[in-house]
């Protein structure tokens, strides 16, 4: 829930309400010697910064969930198959001239 400014249009205070999005905005000032109108202010708002390159779902893991994952991962000598040589293929046939 956000937090909203108002003015009084006639003593001129300014205050703060933190009220839902669905609330009415308030119209008398609250001050115990003013009637007064007031109006809300716009607001910047608290604003996100990201910082960086970009942001992944994997960018903020733990280590205990690193290092599980590395357990789990083949390593690279058990996993290596030697490559097997190409036997040379014959070559494609020419069809016969009539």
């Amino acid at each position: 829930m956000p937090n909203y400014d108002y003015e009084c249009l006639e003593c001129g205070k300014r205050f703060e309400v933190f009220q839902s999005m669905k609330d009415d905005k308030l119209t008398d000032c609250p001050g115990p010697d003013c009637a007064g109108k007031v109006r809300r202010l716009l607001g910047t708002g608290g604003g996100i910064i990201f910082k960086g390159s970009g942001f992944y779902q994997t960018d903020y893991r733990s280590t205990s969930y690193e290092s599980g994952a590395k357990a789990d991962k083949p390593s690279d000598k058990s996993e290596a198959k030697p490559e097997s040589k190409k036997a040379d293929a014959p070559a494609p046939a020419k069809p016969a001239a009539d």
